[in-house]
């Protein structure tokens, strides 16, 4: 992880101060329903703010895109489907009403989780699987919602307002470089290497660190979910840090777990009424899953899970980790035998149909498993999880006209993630339809940032033959988008550049700066 913090701060200061030298749009490039209306920034010029709501949209899409470049995410439907669920449920309870946030897994061990702007929230794998309740992984998600709810990354670079452009984007850098994995001394240190007090960023990091406890336990609590959850896992990522954070100096630590914070969390827990959350059926299921996915391959995960059986410890998670584990062993006809049981005692659990008709397929029983993922389909309609996979299913076993028709039902009601989108683009192609697999790689490059790439592909889409006029009228709005955008970009670089050059010359003409 510490050359991935590396990578991406070189490329987040690169890329933050080119988006502060661009004029400031409306709204990000977001990962919205292609076709659905525009998704692509507007151009303003926000004069009072340094870092205006859009530009924290901006940046936030960014960090995401670049996680994603450097393979840190862990893109896995399933996954991805419960914890924003678990996030918007939570998100809801903010003054917006939650629209806008994004919820990610970071394949890193260590017990961590960051916000960046625009509502990006990032959760370690070693978190994930450090919590031992549903409410516990809540607690820390409300407190990184309430940072962005609270735009403390934005308070903190208006706090030096008297800073450059640059200067304020390298402190973003500093910021979430510290929180990638960096160390936690990282924020301080660079700060004071820009010039900047340490003692008072820090400060002003550790007054976000309160807030972000007392707004987000109000989060927490309005959810439905154990209010007590907060302070409790505070005094778990205690027992982890034990004596390492001794060797750290105590301005420099941006997360202190203190009892006076513990204490705090308690007080402002017990404002709410007692309230015991109940794990959801799929919170355990899916902290295994990604154990499952994360461990890396010297560890034996069917061992593992063998013991909790035959000490009569195990749990339905359990029985679903290990019949993970063994299809990833090719033992899918044990992990069929597994599966098959489960999903009749627990025929509500979409997972576990999920798993039974991918191990059925891995099995040899193609089209048992077909069966078992329409089954799912009728069960579960329109379910994001069930409906990648089984266009998956399709795709292999050559049937990607049905697959394609499968998901653009439900992306055009349910916003696609890039992953998503991409999928989209190779069914579309396996189906022989050229014009909207250039369209689909174009809406892809779109949410990666790159306009001009997606631009090449739209008119490829154009190009296409045997395209109807519908699609013709569809990708010719959209080129004229991403046309528009980017001409209205170059022309305010170029009156950005000549402000720039004649407010050099005045400064040389007074003796410079």
């Amino acid at each position: 992880m510490r050359r991935l913090s590396l990578s991406l701060l070189t490329a987040f200061v690169m890329i933050t101060a080119v988006a502060f030298a661009d004029p400031a749009p409306n709204r990000p490039i977001l990962l919205g329903t292609p076709g659905a209306g525009s998704d692509l920034p507007e151009l303003g010029s926000p004069a009072s703010a340094a870092l205006s709501q859009s530009d924290e949209s901006r940046l936030g899409a960014m960090v995401a895109h670049e996680l994603r470049e450097q393979n840190a995410l862990l893109e896995d439907p399933e996954v991805s489907e419960y914890l924003n669920d678990l996030g918007d449920r939570l998100a809801a309870q903010s003054p917006t009403g939650g629209s806008g946030f994004q919820f990610f897994v970071i394949k890193d061990s260590t017990i961590n989780a960051f916000a960046v702007p625009g509502g990006y929230i990032f959760i370690h794998q070693g978190l994930f699987l450090a919590t031992s309740s549903e409410s516990e992984l809540a607690s820390v998600m409300a407190h990184e919602i309430a940072h962005v709810t609270q735009h403390h990354i934005a308070r903190q670079i208006r706090a030096q307002s008297q800073q450059a452009m640059t200067s304020a984007a390298l402190l973003l850098a500093a910021i979430l470089l510290g929180a990638a994995g960096g160390g936690q001394a990282a924020e301080g240190g660079i700060a004071a290497a820009q010039g900047i007090s340490a003692q008072q960023q820090i400060n002003f990091t550790r007054d976000n660190e309160m807030e972000a406890d007392r707004v987000g336990i109000g989060y927490l609590a309005g959810a439905g979910f154990d209010a007590n959850a907060m302070g409790g896992f505070f005094e778990t990522m205690g027992r982890h840090e034990g004596l390492a954070a001794t060797y750290i100096p105590a301005m420099l630590i941006d997360h202190p777990v203190t009892t006076d914070r513990i204490a705090e969390a308690r007080a402002r827990a017990s404002q709410f009424a007692p309230r015991k959350g109940r794990d959801s059926a799929s919170y355990e299921l899916i902290r295994e899953r990604v154990r499952v996915l994360t461990t890396t391959a010297e560890v034996d995960m069917a061992a593992f899970y063998q013991r909790r059986i035959e000490r009569g410890e195990a749990t339905v998670a359990d029985h679903y980790a290990l019949a993970l584990t063994l299809m990833e062993h090719n033992q899918a006809d044990e992990a069929v035998k597994i599966l098959a049981q489960l999903t009749k005692e627990h025929e509500g659990m979409i997972l576990l149909h999920i798993a039974l008709a991918q191990a059925q397929i891995k099995d040899g029983h193609t089209k048992q498993g077909m069966a078992t993922f329409a089954q799912a389909e009728k069960l579960f309609p329109r379910n994001i999880p069930v409906t990648v996979r089984y266009a998956e299913a399709l795709m292999q076993d050559g049937h990607p006209m049905e697959a394609h028709n499968m998901l653009l039902d439900l992306f055009n009601i349910v916003p696609p993630t890039p992953q998503q989108i991409r999928l989209t683009a190779l069914a579309a192609s396996a189906a022989g339809d050229a014009g909207d697999a250039y369209f689909y790689m174009g809406e892809y490059q779109i949410a990666g940032g790159d306009l001009n790439l997606a631009a090449q592909q739209l008119q490829l889409a154009l190009a296409s033959p045997h395209i109807t006029q519908i699609q013709r009228q569809r990708y010719q709005a959209r080129l004229e988008e991403v046309r528009d955008f980017l001409s209205s970009l170059r022309k305010r670089q170029i009156a950005d550049n000549g402000d720039g050059q004649g407010q050099q010359g005045q400064g040389q003409g007074h003796g410079g700066h």
